[in-house]
């Protein structure tokens, strides 16, 4: 399964690094991340570190294969 997450504002570098299973790129007013998901454990789990890191998830949604 392929998602993409979007977060409001733009992240930092480091920020970004928090994610490595994800690639990313800025639009504005956003930061789009973006890659496989292998199940909904790994996809609750990236959630909550978007939750854990102070970000806001402003869009989360299923990609097509």
């Amino acid at each position: 399964m392929r998602y993409e997450i979007r977060v409001d504002g733009q992240m930092s570098e480091t920020l970004t690094q928090a994610f490595p299973e994800l690639d990313g790129f800025v639009v504005p007013q956003q930061t789009v991340l973006y890659g496989q998901v292998t199940d909904e454990a790994q996809l609750y789990g990236l959630l909550a570190r978007c939750q854990s890191l102070g970000l806001r998830v402003v869009e989360m949604r299923r990609m097509p294969d």
